[in-house]
């Protein structure tokens, strides 16, 4: 393995608490490992000094790269960015907090190195910091979204992966904005293997997800992925119009033979406001569909590059990215 070179890449938003940590952690594992190493940090917007201390490292030390961008554009972009700027004949995909333990690195080396799979992704072990609430909703969203999409999850699997150069290059040519990468992973294809690590609590600061943030990046992974909200309207709107007309042939018949009354305007309302709530949701969905066509459709960049120290700049063609060194 002396002959290869891994490169980290490692989104940061507002770790100042967390840098000093993780490079020294680094530079402990890298004595060790038994292949070359580099990191390409993403700085996605922080407003706290973790900038300053990525111009800091990058001058130490030559193995120290990063992409800092002009503003916030999220996780899941900054991911794509230190794929555009990675240099290694491999690519692990890694969060500043440690909770992705160095330890799990040459792992997923030495499975790909065998050559049992293109893309190793780690599987925690029991995490015992995690609610209860929020290991349920985690099964509820693989398994709903494994239901739905055309592609599928494998459940447990997060970010933190070794991805081989072509699967890079994959990824690095999809054009879409709207980037939900645990689907993109499986999307692209190749051999997929898991490595389990036991995940140590966070070392410094405080996530920056929440429930709402979680509950968006659910509905983005699919909307993304399958039609079956659009779909689903169709199916709702041939059921109701059968049981109107049912209903409708019932009244009918019960004034014309019985002399019935006719219901009265409760049911009338209540039968309004029915179906008005469901002509909002499915316009609501519509709307989930149309305003992500409207972003693609405008072709932006993904992310502006305010500074950048790297080994590699992303290729011209990748439409993807803008910026300065």
């Amino acid at each position: 393995m002396s002959d290869l070179t891994i490169s980290l890449v490692v989104p940061v938003y507002n770790e100042e608490a967390s840098l000093p940590l993780f490079m020294e952690a680094f530079r402990k594992a890298r004595e060790t490992w038994p292949f070359a190493a580099d990191v390409t940090f993403v700085n996605d917007g922080s407003s706290d000094s973790s900038l300053a201390l990525l111009r800091y490292y990058s001058e130490q030390h030559d193995d120290v790269h990063y992409v800092s961008f002009s503003r916030n554009f999220g996780k899941e972009v900054a991911l794509s960015a230190g794929m555009d700027h990675a240099a290694g004949d491999a690519v692990v995909l890694m969060d500043v907090d440690m909770q992705h333990p160095f330890e799990a690195v040459p792992r997923f080396v030495e499975v790909w190195q065998q050559g049992n799979a293109e893309m190793v992704y780690g599987v925690r072990n029991a995490d015992n910091e995690e609610t209860a609430m929020k290991r349920w909703t985690s099964r509820l969203f693989y398994r709903f979204f494994n239901m739905l999409a055309h592609t599928t999850l494998p459940e447990g699997g997060g970010d933190f992966r070794l991805l081989d150069r072509k699967v890079v290059d994959a990824l690095r040519s999809l054009p879409e904005r709207n980037r939900f990468m645990k689907g993109l992973y499986a999307w692209v294809g190749f051999t997929t293997c898991a490595v389990s690590y036991d995940q140590p609590a966070r070392a410094a600061g405080k996530t920056s997800f929440n429930y709402w943030k979680l509950w968006n990046f659910a509905l983005d992974g699919i909307v993304s992925f399958s039609t079956w909200p659009l779909r689903v309207w169709s199916y709702l709107g041939v059921i109701v119009a059968l049981l109107a007309f049912v209903y409708g042939t019932w009244v009918v018949l019960q004034t014309l033979i019985w002399g019935a009354n006719v219901p009265g305007y409760a049911s009338l309302a209540a039968g309004v406001m029915f179906l008005g709530g469901m002509q909002l949701i499915s316009i609501g969905v519509l709307g989930e569909y149309l305003g992500r066509l409207f972003m693609e459709t405008k072709g932006r960049p993904l992310y502006v590059v305010a500074e950048k120290k790297v080994a590699r700049v992303a290729s011209d063609d990748s439409g993807k990215g803008a910026g300065q060194s």
